[in-house]
This record gives C-alpha cells, structure tokens and sequence, in this order.
C-alpha cells in the first residue's frame, strides 16, 4: 500500500512516446499520473481531450501528465485522433504520453482496479486514479474515482495549487480553498511567528477559548 511522503514508484513503461524510466521522464518536475480502464471509451475520451486543454495550466505549476490505459501503444495512438478531434484539436501533437499496460502489472502495483466494474471478460476494469507526485519524486495525493464516474480536473489543479503552496509557507488551505483566497495559519505555528510572518493574521474566538483558528492572507 502506498502511504503518503514515501517515494511513489519507479517503473519502465512503454508509451505513445517510446519506453520511459518514469523517474528519469519526471526529472526535475512534479507528475501527474491518471489512469483509464480502456482505450475508445466515452468518458476517458473526454478526460484526455480535458487535459491535453489544460497542459499550458500544468505547465505554470511545473507539472507533467501522464495518462495509463490497458490497451497497447498502437491503440493508444489510434485512440488520440479521436481525442484530438473531440477536444478540437486536429492540428497539434498529442502533448503528453500514454502508458500501456496490457499485462495490468502497474493497475496492480498501484492498486488501481475496481472490482465493482468489470470488462466483457469479467476481468476487473481499472479505476480512475490519480496521483500526484513532487518534484522529490515523493507521493504527494491520490484521488480515487470509480471506473464510471469521470473526474474533475479543476480540482486536480486546486490541490496541486494548494500543496506547492503549503511547501512554501507555515500555512494550510481551509475548505473549498482556491487561488487567491485567505489561508489558515499551521496550529503548531508560534504567536511570536505568526506576528513576525503573518501580522495580518486574524485568530477567531471560540467557545474552547483555544487561538487555533488563524486566518491570513495569502502569501
């Protein structure tokens, strides 16, 4: 089981853009790694078309996508015109790789399969996982979507926005946080500090009479 912190995974893989190591393909970056159960399916259709709108939005953050779909590379690359077409997109490259995984070992070793949703075979599909992972190549977050239930990837990028945020600051996104909005102080934070880093902080009163409910601007 993956846990949070640890060093998410090194594989080989091959892709729409030959064999990777994924280390060594996410460098110096963070990674996105979003997985489908099949290739010419309605729902991944859009995901992908989704995504390759939003590369420039990943770009910003130093992010890079990669899908997995358990059909092989030559469907993979068939299966990006039609991803090309209903994103109108005709006219440019696929901008990021697909992994193949026909054997299912990386759906395996990531624990990505459903077992409520099963393909003609009776074999379970692969669910619709994300995972982030950071420039130090650590597991950083995971969303786990059933196979039938298509995902939000303005909220892919409000988590992203909100973990390369708290690695900066002594801060923590409160619910429903975006970009832009005021931010809660780290409970374990100082008075002292937050004075010296905050002095705009606001701390609410509370029935407890405890000072941890902090609110400052962004940084």
């Amino acid at each position: 089981m993956l846990q949070l912190g640890s060093v998410f995974p090194n594989f080989k893989a091959n892709t729409t853009i030959g064999e990777i190591d994924f280390h060594e393909w996410l460098g110096n970056s963070w990674g996105i790694l979003f997985s489908h159960p099949a290739d010419f399916t309605p729902v991944c259709t859009t995901e992908l078309a989704r995504v390759a709108k939003l590369v420039p939005e990943f770009e910003k953050r130093g992010v890079k996508p990669i899908a997995l779909s358990l059909d092989n590379v030559k469907n993979h690359l068939e299966w990006t015109k039609d991803i090309k077409a209903y994103g109108n997109l005709p006219n440019v490259t696929f901008p990021y790789p697909i992994i193949a995984d026909e054997s299912r070992d990386l759906s395996v070793l990531l624990n990505m399969l459903d077992l409520d949703e099963r393909d003609s075979k009776g074999m379970p599909l692969t669910a619709r996982a994300v995972f982030i992972i950071d420039a130090n190549k650590k597991y950083r977050l995971s969303i786990l979507y059933p196979a039938t239930v298509g995902r939000n990837f303005d909220e892919i990028l409000r988590v992203i926005d909100a973990l390369q945020l708290t690695d900066k600051h002594l801060i923590a996104t409160p619910a429903d946080w975006k970009q832009g909005d005021g931010v809660m102080v780290q409970p374990t934070v100082s008075a002292e500090v937050v004075a010296e880093k905050f002095p705009n902080a606001k701390t609410f009163e509370l029935p407890s009479g405890k000072c941890y409910l902090r609110e400052t601007p962004l940084p």
